[in-house]
């Protein structure tokens, strides 16, 4: 709840006082059931709407979201641009500030469309938003377009010059030419972008065939009582299967075969997808199944669904690492869409093999009760518990004797 509100009570205020409506109220009102878009919206009653390193973050996900999918870009424009006094942490590097820019380009480049709504402060780097822009529009008397503000200009040539007049809508929109479309207001210039969007002449590709959605013939409520907040209990991955999928219908792959890892085809709101589950112990004979399905979804231009319950240790003497690092190479080399859904636990390489972040999902979700770490909290209190005695006894130290429990491991 606290997000929602973003500044606080008294920045919301100063910002509606201003006639701007606030950032989640722009989308409530620019959304309709039309073209599938990526939004991005600066909050200006936080900071100014300027951006911090969690901010880029934010913003070039969504462009790799807008390029993964071939959805278009708008973008809410109202920022101060980047935030100061982090600026070594959001200007010079790769995937800084100036990659939004570069993404914008390419974006375009590949056809997918980039409109720009400058209902704010569009300064420094950030009035590349608007430039870059195929299309943009422009708030009157409140948008304000600039590389650098009234201030910058007053400390170089001592000439006072309003904001306005310096970079708003009338000088964009009859002299510069930067800007496309005059808004009234911030209802007007939503009205604007919704109309660009209807001229996109955008239409959605499918490689893949659409059936009519179908309920699943177990309630998804269930999966609460399977699953549960006890990552060490047990329990079977079909069971969370045949409550996601349409009509409940799981045609599995190598039923008999690598049996800790589930992998088959079903459907989910109609789309086909290949499902690769685990159900234990992540064994030679399941990182080879799970390499085999991999490979086979690819062949087909099936999308990939990695439900992630990585348990156990690996076995070393099954030839775990050789065919475990074989499916880690099909799930890095996969070239269909891969969506990652962390039910339990998700430890170490299998996190890897199961396509965890580094490997590209364009998607990754976490259920209330997942966790993620190198390895679980038990085996790591262990793991530096035997450093700690190895240490001591090669110093000649003698090791203090405590209760044997995970709370005290680390304190030997």
């Amino acid at each position: 709840m606290r997000v929602v509100c973003g500044g606080g009570e008294k920045a919301r205020n100063l910002h509606t006082s201003r006639g701007k409506l606030l950032p989640r109220e722009r989308i409530d009102r620019l959304l309709d059931p039309g073209v599938e878009c990526i939004i991005v919206a600066n909050d200006a009653t936080v900071k100014g709407g300027t951006y911090y390193p969690v901010t880029v973050k934010k913003h070039l996900r969504a462009q790799e979201i807008a390029q993964q999918n071939h959805l278009p870009c708008i973008y809410l424009v109202d920022s101060g641009g980047a935030n100061l006094p982090r600026q070594a942490d959001v200007f010079p590097d790769r995937d800084h500030f100036g990659r939004i820019f570069f993404n914008q380009a390419r974006l375009s480049s590949e056809g997918i469309a980039q409109i720009a709504v400058v209902m704010g402060s569009c300064t420094a780097g950030g009035a590349y938003v608007p430039a870059m822009a195929d299309e943009s529009i422009i708030v009157r008397k409140q948008g304000t377009i600039f590389l650098g503000g009234p201030p910058l200009v007053k400390a170089a040539t001592g000439e006072e010059v309003s904001a306005e007049d310096l970079g708003g809508a009338d000088l964009h929109c009859r002299k510069s030419g930067v800007t496309d479309h005059y808004a009234l207001d911030d209802n007007h210039a939503l009205h604007l972008a919704r109309k660009a969007v209807r001229s996109l002449n955008y239409k959605k590709n499918l490689d893949v065939t659409v059936e009519p959605p179908e309920a699943p013939l177990f309630p998804a409520d269930e999966l609460y009582g399977i699953v549960g907040d006890n990552l060490k209990r047990n329990f079977d991955i079909r069971e969370v299967i045949s409550r996601i999928v349409d009509g409940s219908r799981f045609d599995e792959f190598k039923a008999f075969y690598g049996d800790t890892l589930v992998t088959g085809f079903a459907r989910i709101f109609g789309y086909p997808v290949g499902i690769i589950g685990n159900n234990g112990v992540l064994f030679s004979e399941s990182a080879k199944k799970g390499t085999h399905f991999i490979e086979l979804c690819c062949q087909r231009n099936i999308p990939l669904l990695f439900l992630q319950n990585i348990t156990g240790q690996e076995y070393e003497a099954g030839g775990i690492a050789k065919d475990g690092a074989k499916m880690v190479t099909a799930v890095a080399c996969a070239n269909v869409p891969k969506i990652t859904v962390i039910i339990g636990g998700s430890y170490g390489a299998g996190n890897y093999g199961m396509c965890g972040r580094a490997y590209g999902p364009r998607f990754l979700y976490m259920w209330p009760n997942s966790r993620i770490s190198v390895m679980g909290g038990e085996q790591a209190a262990t793991v530096l518990a035997t450093i700690t005695k190895d240490q001591k006894a090669r110093e000649g130290k003698e090791v203090r004797k405590r209760k044997k429990n995970t709370a005290n491991l680390l304190n030997l």
